[in-house]
Parts: structure tokens; C-alpha cells; sequence
């Protein structure tokens, strides 16, 4: 009588996690954790994956402890990693099928971490049952062992029942079926009641108590028979099976009948005690038939010769009338087993290998919080830059400090003469000619790398399309086009963003192509310079010893003291830092959920409130510096007298200084250009491999229905259920993959910021690339993936031709535009990125 069931294991197989689960933390968490190698934690999960999926099937109790601390790091790691951005093609075998002559099994292939969390935890409610049907029930902690396992079984297959489908987002295999999980709950629960009923029996309890036990057993057992009997399940379980649990229920009523009757021949109720024990010799007799002969032989003998004693009793002593047992009243039912609640953790020595590794809800946090902190940073900046350029143009329309310098009108202004010396030694016009000709094959390098991206997808989908129109029906996975819309919807916003670069490149090369003469004079040095500069008729200083003279030196000083407070300003803003990781973590484990919006709020108002009032002040002192200096010019210009010579001195002298002030401005922005489109690269590069990766899992996927589809075809069989669908992509790298561009070098020279720069055409800071539009937070793949984040560096993809005033970009607050004179750009407020809840 103590045979039990014990539930087949899913069959796995071996797959690399090593590499894509690096590229995933890495490509993800670059930002967050970019300081932290998680490669030593990486590997170990890899062997303890191949420990635990295949230590299963030894079956022994220390087996459950590898496979519960395999369990508990993919739940861990789940809270910190989307499941489905996991792109490892996990293949799990269905637990029942067995397979036929022509070879083949029911499996499911899908990439997601969540999926292989299901299947490890249907095996180790599988691995339960087998390890409690081992246990001996003739001693107490094997019952006691048994028990536990058989109700911790249960409560695992009735938390699948309600949580696979949404973790695997299509249908499953049929062992992970909400039907073949209930199911196998039902009868974990019947066997845990059987074991309650030995020990009730082992332990001498009331015959009372051992009836209720065995009635509420009798009923489990009822139950499950009718669920295993359900028409789309019967053919999926073991031949013995429905035998074993029929004829448990039967004997189960009959031991039920038995006990209840040794109540009556204690109370006397000897017709009662007759009636009770007929039921049960004829039910352990049913028992016999739907199971096995040998079943309750022990229980049967017995019931006989007390159902001989008790009638021979009755017939000499009580004469009591034999009740008809429909009439009897019901024995009491005492449910004892139950489906035990999944804990938190499932090992009792668990120590998260990704422990350093921030979780999800912080990681989105932060990267919001980031995005704010960078729109107001840069914005902050973008004032300050605009102001200064506003501010250099003004003057250099004055021919301002250089005009007060000018004094014989034959030697360069020393103002100038600086200027020269310092774009001389950085390195002249030459240096600007070669990075502008970097610019072509940086660009020519994206578009390669964007364009096999585009070309792969459209190579898969054309496989796809013509293998369904071949099948037609029988073709049941899922369709091209719904996979990879969201890959092609991002394709083409990095397309936009090239283009927009060549309008950025173009912007650049017009302004270098108006100051070319300009610089390359400058380039040449004072000396040279001096002899190309119209000499002045008049050489006369009356006017600069004025008191208009005087006061405009003063506001020159002003302006230079305006400039280095600007800069300081700037390099607060830059490094002004608040650690938001421990604010958004006690969130987290106070309330369960982060209010980014508030603390991020919050915390900007204190960190930068302060900066913003100095910006602010800043850019009113210099309205009034400005006023006053253009005052204080008119009066110094009415003193000044000379000729044409003069007028085209002064001419030549305002385009030199505005040549100086556009060098600056142009290597600022090449070099952060370089930088960017090498950033770019990397980040194209990612998304390539996304799209390499997908296409690997696509045409592994077609290879295996393909074989299904030939096998089924040739048995003249219906054909399988659903094809698995890879929703997203693995980040390993395959052998197939097409060639890379070597990597870039994305180092670029430490540019001093000068005062005279305006605002680059280049973001300061990072900003991650949005969701397309419609993207639901909590829907499945492929509406759920986030691409790589944008290059974190500047970028010149937000400009339209200069000078017209650009339309909202795609990504509004991201991207700066280059500047124009006067700067009349409005700022965008921040895109809304439904993966970041809260911005």
C-alpha cells in the first residue's frame, strides 16, 4: 500500500550563460556598475547551473540543496536583470513525453531567464516527490521527511498552476500545462495525507482520529482522480498511474469504514460496527481490481474476521438490526496535508553571488535620476555658454580689448598677439584640417555597421517569410515582423541620428571654411601676422589716455573676472555629485517601491539650487555689463579720428579675434565629436550583436520545427504544438556573426574648456535612448527591450542646418544642438521613458 508516485524530471541541456550574461551586466549596468567585474560571479553560477540541472537525476536528498541554491541566485538575479534581456536560448525537454521509433521529444526553447526559473523549479518540486517516495514510512523521519517534501512539492506545482503562463508569455510544454500542474499539486497532497495516515496508525492514535485521517485521505485521493482523469491529460501521464490513484481512493474509503467501525464495536454499536465493515471489505475489494491484487490484503483479512466476530456477536447476544449504510452518518474528514507556501529562499545556505550588483528598481532609479541631473547640468551650462558667446561676439564687433591696445596702429595689440600664440600652440590650423578629415570615415564606419544590422534582419525575415509561405498553417511560429519591431523602430532612430550628424559635420565645416583665413593667419604667429595687418594713418594716443578708455579697461577687467567665475561655475556643476544608490536602496526596502521623481526632486533642488541662482546672477550682471560697455564704446569711438586705413585695421583686427574665438569653439567640438562617434560605434556595435544573436536563436528555432514538421509529416501525425519563439536575442557572440569593425579608440584628448567657447554642439552628460513609442513597462518581449544607451559623451546628432531653429528632436533633452548667434534655442523638457517609472 505505500507505493507513491513520484513526478519525471525535465530533461535540460547544456547551454554557454557565461558570455551572454557578462554582456547583458555589462551593456546594461555600464553606467551604474561600471567600476564592479562580476566575471569571477559569472563562471561560478555557469558551474553551479551545470551541477545542479544534471545532479537531479542522482535523486538523493543532498541533491535538493544544489538545485534550491541554483533556484534562489535566478531569483535573485531576476530582481536585478530583466528576465527576458537574458537572451540565452534555455531548451527544456516536456517531463511525460517519451519519445517515439522515428526519435524526438516535446521541448520548448525560449530565451529568457524566466523560463529556465520555471523549469528549474518544476524540477525541484519533481525531485521532491521522488526523494519523499524514497523514504521509508516504517520510521519516523522518513515519514516525517516524506511529508514535508510531498506538501512543499504541492505548494511549488500550485505556484506554477498560476504564474507560467506569464513568465513564458505563449504556450508551454504540456508537464508545465495550469491542467498537468494542478494535477500533480492534488496528488502531492493526497500522498502527504497518506503519510499523516501511517503515522496516525504507527503511533497508535484513536481509532477516530485515524478514520478522519484516512477519510480526508479517501477524498485528496477523489480529487485528484478527477483531475488526472481530465480528457486532455489522461494520455500524458504513466500507464499506472490512474491504477494506483483508483485504487487508493477506494482503499482509502474502505481503511476510512474500518477505523470508524472499531469505534462502533468500542461503543457497542454492533449494527453500526456490521454495516461499516461490509462497506469497507467491499470497497478494499474494488481496490483490488483497479489496482493490484496484493493491495490492502492485510487490511481485507482483517476487516473479514472482525466482520465474522462482530456477526457471530450479534447473533448470540444483540440481535440489532443492520442499518442500511447510505443511512450512516459520514465520517469526519481531518485534513492534515496541505500545499505548503513557496518561501523567499529556498537553500538554507544562501549567499547571492550578485550581491554587489544593484537591483532593478534601482538601477532604472538611478538611471532617471541620472537623466535629470544631466538635462539640468547641461542646461545650466548651455546658459552659461550661450551668455559667454553672446558676450565674445559683442566685443569682438568692437574690436574689444585690442582696440584699446592699438595704440601706434603699426605693432599687433598684445590682446592678439596672445590669441596667436595660443592657437599656435595648440597645434594651428593643421590640427583642425586632420581632425576634419577624420570626420568622413568615422561617420562611413556607423553607417557599415548600422547598415549589416539592417541587412541581417531583412535576410532573417525573408527566410521566415518564404518557409511559412511553404508550410502555410503547419509554419506556427512567430511571425518576423512582430519580433522585430522594436529592433527596426530603433534602427531606425540610430538611423536619424547619422543623419543628423552629417548635418552636425556639415555646420562644422561651414564655420571652419568662414574663419579659414582668419586661423591660418593666426596659425602663422605675431610676427607674420603683423606684416598682413593694415597699418593705421594716425598713430596718436590721445584717445586711448581718455576717461572713456579708462572706464572701458575697467569693464574689461570686469569681463575677465565674469569669464573665470563662469568657469569655476561650470566645473561645480560638472562634478557636483549626491550617491543616490543608498537613498534609493532604504527606499526600497522601507516601502517596496521608489518614488524617484520626489527624491530625485529633492535632492537636484539641494544639490544644484545654489548653482542655478549663481547662473542666474551671472547672466544679469553681464546684461548690465554689456549696456555699460557698448555706452562707454560709443564715446571712446567719437574720440578716435582717422582715415579709411584705419576703419579697415579695425576690420582685420574683428575678424582675427572672431577667428580665435571660432577655433576655440571647433576644436571643441571635433574633439568631442571624435569621441562621440567612437562611443557611437561601440554602442552600434551592441546592437548589432543583439541582432546577430537574435538570428542565431531564430535559425537554431527554424532548424528544430523544420525536424519536427519532417518527423510528424512522415508519421502522417498531427503536427507539434507552437513552435518555441526566441523573443529576444542572446548577447553571446556567434561563430557566424559577421565581421566586426576593430574596436575604436574611444579615448579623447582633455580639452580645457576656454571662456570664449559657446555651447557644443555635444551633450555634457549621458542620456539613455527611449523606448519606442507605445512601449509598455510590464508587457512582454519584444515591446519591453530598451536598447544600449546612446554613446555616454557628446553628440552632434541633434542639429539641422545653420542657422535655422531646429524642430523637437526624437530625443528631446538628450541631445544639445550647436549654437547660433544670438542663441535663441528653447530647451525641450526630458523624454518620458516608460522603462524608467517615476521620470
Amino acid at each position: 500500500m505505500s507505493e507513491f508516485i513520484s513526478v519525471p524530471l525535465k530533461k535540460p541541456t547544456d547551454v554557454v550563460i557565461v558570455k551572454p550574461l557578462k554582456n547583458v551586466i555589462d551593456s546594461a549596468f555600464n553606467s551604474a556598475d561600471k567600476h564592479e567585474d562580476f566575471t569571477e560571479q559569472i563562471n561560478e553560477l555557469g558551474k553551479l547551473r551545470s551541477t545542479a540541472i544534471w545532479r537531479v537525476f542522482e535523486k538523493y536528498e543532498s541533491s535538493l540543496e544544489v538545485i534550491y541554491n541554483y533556484y534562489d541566485q535566478l531569483v535573485a538575479l531576476e530582481t536585478k536583470i530583466p528576465p527576458s534581456e537574458v537572451q540565452i536560448p534555455f531548451k527544456w525537454k516536456d517531463a511525460f513525453n517519451k519519445g517515439s521509433f522515428f526519435g524526438g521529444r516535446i521541448s520548448l526553447t525560449i530565451s529568457s531567464m524566466a523560463y529556465e526559473r520555471v523549469c528549474v523549479l518544476f524540477n525541484i518540486a519533481a525531485l521532491q516527490s521522488c526523494v519523499a517516495a524514497s523514504q521509508s514510512t516504517d520510521t519516523d523521519d522518513g515519514r516525517k521527511l516524506a511529508a514535508k517534501l510531498f506538501q512543499q512539492s504541492a505548494g511549488i506545482f500550485n505556484h506554477l498552476k498560476t504564474t507560467v503562463i506569464g513568465a513564458i508569455h505563449q504556450d508551454p510544454t504540456p508537464d508545465l500545462h495550469p491542467d498537468t500542474l494542478g494535477a500533480l499539486s492534488a496528488l502531492m497532497v493526497a500522498q502527504g495525507q497518506e503519510i499523516f495516515f501511517h503515522k496516525a496508525v504507527d503511533d497508535g492514535m484513536k481509532d477516530s482520529i485515524i478514520a478522519k485521517v484516512a477519510s480526508q485521505c479517501e477524498e485528496f485521493y477523489a480529487e485528484c482522480l478527477k483531475a488526472f482523469q481530465k480528457e486532455s491529460l489522461r494520455q500524458i501521464w504513466e500507464k499506472e498511474w490512474l491504477p494506483i490513484i483508483a485504487g487508493k481512493q477506494a482503499g482509502f474509503h474502505a481503511l476510512a469504514e474500518f477505523h470508524q467501525s472499531l469505534v462502533c464495536r468500542a461503543n457497542k454499536s454492533v449494527g453500526e460496527e456490521i454495516a461499516r465493515l461490509n462497506k469497507a471489505i467491499d470497497l478494499f475489494k474494488i481496490g483490488q481490481q483497479r489496482w493490484k491484487p496484493s493491495a490492502f490484503a492485510d487490511q481485507l483479512s482483517r476487516a473479514q474476521r472482525h466482520l465474522e466476530e462482530a456477526k457471530k456477536d450479534n447473533d448470540f447476544i444483540y440481535h440489532e438490526r443492520i442499518p442500511d449504510v447510505k443511512n450512516l452518518e459520514p465520517i469526519p474528514r481531518a485534513a492534515i496535508s496541505k500545499p505548503l507556501p513557496m518561501p523567499p529562499r529556498l537553500s538554507a545556505n544562501f549567499k547571492d553571488l550578485f550581491e554587489n550588483l544593484v537591483p532593478l528598481a534601482v538601477h532604472q532609479s538611478l538611471s532617471a535620476y541620472e537623466v535629470r541631473k544631466n538635462d539640468l547640468v547641461t542646461a545650466e551650462i548651455n546658459k552659461l555658454r550661450e551668455s559667454t558667446q553672446l558676450l565674445n561676439s559683442v566685443l569682438a564687433s568692437l574690436n574689444l580689448p585690442a582696440a584699446l591696445e592699438d595704440t601706434h596702429g603699426e605693432t599687433v595689440p598684445p590682446s592678439l598677439a596672445e590669441k596667436a600664440e595660443h592657437i599656435c600652440s595648440l597645434g594651428g590650423i593643421r590640427k583642425l584640417e586632420n581632425m576634419i578629415r577624420e570626420l568622413p570615415e568615422l561617420l562611413q564606419r556607423n553607417k557599415e555597421i548600422l547598415d549589416e544590422a539592417d541587412r541581417m534582419l531583412a535576410e532573417e525575415k525573408q527566410s521566415d517569410d518564404q518557409l511559412r509561405e511553404q508550410f502555410k498553417e503547419k509554419w506556427t511560429r512567430t511571425p518576423s515582423e512582430k519580433l522585430t519591431e522594436t529592433f527596426r523602430v530603433n534602427a531606425s532612430k540610430y538611423r536619424e541620428l547619422i543623419n543628423n550628424a552629417i548635418s552636425a559635420d556639415k555646420l562644422v565645416r561651414d564655420k571652419f571654411d568662414t574663419h579659414k583665413l582668419g586661423i591660418e593667419l593666426l596659425s602663422e604667429g605675431p610676427t607674420v601676422m603683423q606684416a598682413s595687418i593694415p597699418k593705421a594713418m594716425n598713430g596718436g594716443t590721445s584717445a586711448h589716455e581718455s576717461v572713456a578708455a579708462s572706464s572701458l579697461r575697467q569693464l574689461m577687467e570686469q569681463v575677465e573676472t565674469l569669464k573665470a567665475e563662469r568657469d569655476t561655475i561650470e566645473v561645480e556643476l560638472k562634478s557636483a555629485t549626491t550617491d543616490m544608490k543608498d537613498k534609493f536602496l532604504s527606499a526600497l526596502s522601507q516601502d517596496g517601491a521608489i518614488n524617484e521623481q520626489a527624491l530625485s526632486v529633492e535632492t537636484l533642488g539641494k544639490v544644484f539650487g545654489p548653482l542655478q541662482m549663481q547662473v542666474k546672477d551671472s547672466i544679469m550682471r553681464q546684461e548690465s555689463l554689456l549696456n555699460e560697455i557698448q555706452s562707454q564704446n560709443t564715446t571712446f569711438c567719437h574720440e578716435k579720428s582717422g582715415g579709411g586705413a584705419e576703419q579697415k585695421r579695425e576690420k582685420v583686427l574683428k575678424e582675427l579675434a572672431a577667428a580665435h574665438d571660432a577655433y576655440i569653439e571647433l576644436t571643441n567640438n571635433l574633439e568631442e565629436g571624435n569621441k562621440f562617434y567612437n562611443c557611437l560605434t561601440q554602442n552600434l556595435l551592441g546592437f548589432q550583436n543583439k541582432i546577430s544573436d537574435y538570428c542565431f536563436a531564430r535559425r537554431t528555432e527554424k532548424e528544430e520545427l523544420m525536424k519536427d514538421l519532417t518527423q510528424n509529416l512522415s508519421r502522417g501525425t498531427a503536427p507539434i504544438p507552437a513552435a518555441p519563439s526566441h523573443h529576444q536575442q542572446t548577447s553571446d557572440v556567434r561563430k557566424d556573426a559577421p565581421p566586426r569593425p576593430p574596436p575604436p579608440n574611444v579615448s579623447a584628448p582633455q580639452q580645457q574648456q576656454q571662456q570664449q567657447s559657446g555651447p557644443l554642439p555635444y551633450p555634457v552628460y549621458p542620456s539613455g535612448m527611449p523606448v519606442p513609442f507605445g512601449a509598455q513597462p510590464n508587457a512582454p518581449y519584444p515591446v519591453q527591450y530598451a536598447p544600449p544607451p546612446i554613446p555616454n559623451c557628446y553628440n552632434p546628432y541633434a542639429t539641422l542646418p545653420y542657422p535655422t531653429q531646429p524642430p523637437p528632436h526624437p530625443y528631446p533633452g538628450a541631445y544639445q544642438t550647436y549654437a547660433n548667434y544670438p542663441p535663441t534655442y528653447p530647451q525641450y523638457p526630458p523624454q518620458q521613458n516608460p522603462q524608467y517609472p517615476g521620470q
